[in-house]
C-alpha cells in the first residue's frame, strides 16, 4: 500500500464546543458564560441553560464522531499548534474549540 502521508489520528472535533452550540442554540447572540452560568445575556430570545448547551456539544460530538475524517499529518500538526496557541492565551485554561480525544 502507498503511503500517501495521510493517517488516522485522533479525532479532532471541530464542532463540539460552547461556542459551537451557543451558535446552534441562538445565532449571534451576544453572551457569556462564567463559572457554567450566563454572566451576560443580551437578545431578545430567551436565554438557554447552562444543561442545554451541554446537550447541543454532546450532540455535535456525536455527529463528529460518525465522520471518517482524515487529516494530513500537515493539517494535524498545525490543528494541535492552533489548540496550543489558544490554550497558552488562556492561561492554560482548556479551550473548547478544536479538541482531540486524547485532549491535545
Amino acid at each position: 500500500m502507498k503511503d500517501d502521508g495521510k493517517k488516522n489520528v485522533d479525532k479532532i472535533y471541530r464542532l463540539y464546543g460552547i461556542d459551537m452550540a451557543m451558535e446552534l442554540l441562538r445565532p449571534k447572540a451576544k453572551w457569556e458564560i462564567t463559572n457554567n452560568r450566563f454572566t451576560r445575556w443580551e437578545d431578545e430570545r430567551p436565554c438557554p441553560t447552562i444543561e442545554e448547551v451541554y446537550e447541543t456539544m454532546e450532540k455535535a460530538k456525536e455527529f463528529e464522531n460518525t465522520i471518517n475524517t482524515i487529516w494530513t499529518n500537515e493539517q494535524y500538526k498545525e490543528l494541535v499548534e492552533f489548540n496550543k496557541t489558544l490554550d497558552d492565551a488562556q492561561g492554560g485554561a482548556e479551550n473548547d474549540r478544536i479538541r482531540t480525544t486524547s485532549g491535545i
